[in-house]
């Protein structure tokens, strides 16, 4: 499983995120996706840690904490939707532009 980690800071490292996550266990994977045309991070993150019950603990102390200036959003990343939900290569559209979100109801932009 991968945690998902929304607003953060643009300044955000890999090791950055590393620091923190690691209070919490051992991470196996952190991915800090930046933007194709301008090579800026674009504001979330995904980490993996090495037990589910560390990656628990994370996201109960982390979702909502303040850190370098913004409020976190940290919850379990959803499964990446298949390439057939663009519809089946006829220009559909994937609302909400792919990115996971929290339970009830709220989104993470």
């Amino acid at each position: 499983m991968s945690i998902y980690v929304g607003n953060l800071s643009y300044e955000v490292t890999e090791e950055d995120l590393k620091a923190v996550f690691a209070e919490y266990g051992s991470i196996t994977r952190v991915h800090l996706p930046s933007d194709r045309e301008t090579g800026r991070p674009r504001g979330f993150a995904f980490v993996e840690m090495a037990e589910e019950k560390e990656e628990d603990a994370a996201i109960e102390a982390l979702d909502e904490a303040e850190w370098m200036g913004r409020s976190l959003k940290v919850n379990k990343a959803k499964p990446r939707e298949s390439s057939d939900s663009f519809g089946g290569g006829r220009g559909g559209f994937r609302g909400g532009g792919g990115r996971p979100s929290g339970g009830g109801g709220r989104r993470f932009e």
